[in-house]
């Protein structure tokens, strides 16, 4: 009898510093899918060497012309893919375009989300034109000359200085005074050829996942970010230097806010899939809590003790679940 469970890859990898967080969300991604439903395996990507990781330790190399490979002699073609890629080329659109040439879907958004999500200050200057609140930031080029003063009078100080196009929160610095910004620019351009410089935002950090289907749309409560740091950094972010807490401490309203600014956000971009979006809250002249987003992840970590299996416990859903219904949404 003809198998009826869909096969599953699990992408993973890719070519950015995040190569070591991706595999660790994979394995995390596979503890969470539901076997009896699906044939899951374990595909990693790095350059031109794409393949499945069989749980024996054994691989196979996949056939890029229509995203198969070879287990027992036989051809096994996948029929979704779920891209848990951080970094290039799983977040910024080059595997989306792929899928979409070999007809297989996949978790995430499409080639242009994709790849204005991952650019931090595109994202910030397309959202800004729906009203969303974001930091006022200033874009360099590799070789571009600046004013040092220049940016001080206009952005302030504190600033942050941060790879426009990367994510997990390497090349980030926190620059209190315009004589730190060259060395801070030079760690930022080793991670990326366009860096930004943020202004600085005061107030508290969180974190919120949402993912929406044909019949429903879940937004997970946020979780608070309280770092030990000076700010959320990548030693904070994997090394245990921060304390979350989810749900975040907030007042209802501003928590109702934050709901309906995560679903709006989604809704702009016709995203697809899990996304989690990080935002401060800060306070307007009033003393009114304020939600300013700070950027997008369309392909949020994913092990035991990330931000979305965390707040998917804290919602009482069942990652397995959320699973399911993020792959039957495409089908």
């Amino acid at each position: 009898m003809k198998n009826l469970k869909r096969t599953i890859a699990i992408v993973c990898g890719g070519d950015s510093s995040e190569h070591d967080v991706s595999m660790r969300s994979a394995q995390g991604l596979y503890s969470f899918f539901d076997k009896e439903r699906y044939d899951i395996y374990i595909v990693d990507v790095k350059g031109q060497d794409w393949h499945v990781d069989f749980q024996n330790g054994q691989t196979a190399p996949i056939d890029k012309n229509d995203f198969s490979f070879m287990k027992d002699g036989k051809v096994v073609m996948f029929d979704y893919a779920y891209i848990t890629i951080h970094g290039q080329p799983g977040e910024n659109g080059p595997m989306q375009g792929y899928f979409d040439l070999v007809h297989v879907p996949y978790s995430t958004s499409g080639v242009l989300i994709e790849a204005m999500t991952f650019d931090k200050y595109v994202l910030n200057n397309y959202l800004r034109g729906f009203g969303i609140n974001v930091a006022d930031s200033i874009l360099l080029r590799r070789g571009d000359s600046y004013d040092m003063k220049a940016i001080e009078k206009r952005l302030g100080m504190p600033v942050f200085v941060k790879p426009a196009a990367d994510g997990s929160s390497f090349g980030v610095s926190k620059v209190k005074n315009a004589d730190q910004l060259a060395p801070a620019l030079r760690v930022a351009f080793m991670e990326s050829n366009e860096v930004m410089i943020e202004g600085f935002l005061d107030g508290t950090e969180i974190s919120q996942g949402i993912y929406k289907t044909k019949e429903k749309t879940v937004v997970l409560p946020a979780t608070e970010v309280v770092s030990a740091d000076e700010f959320f950094d990548y030693d904070a972010k994997y090394n245990g230097k921060v304390q979350e807490i989810t749900p975040a401490r907030l007042s209802p309203e501003t928590t109702k806010k934050v709901a309906e600014t995560t679903s709006r956000i989604y809704d702009i971009l016709h995203a697809n899939g899990i996304i989690r979006i990080d935002y401060i809250i800060t306070k307007d002249k009033d003393g009114n809590d304020k939600v300013c987003m700070l950027e997008i992840n369309t392909t949020p970590g994913m092990t035991a003790t990330s931000f979305i299996p965390q707040q998917v416990r804290a919602a009482g859903l069942d990652i397995k679940d959320v699973l399911t219904d993020i792959v039957e949404n495409q089908f």
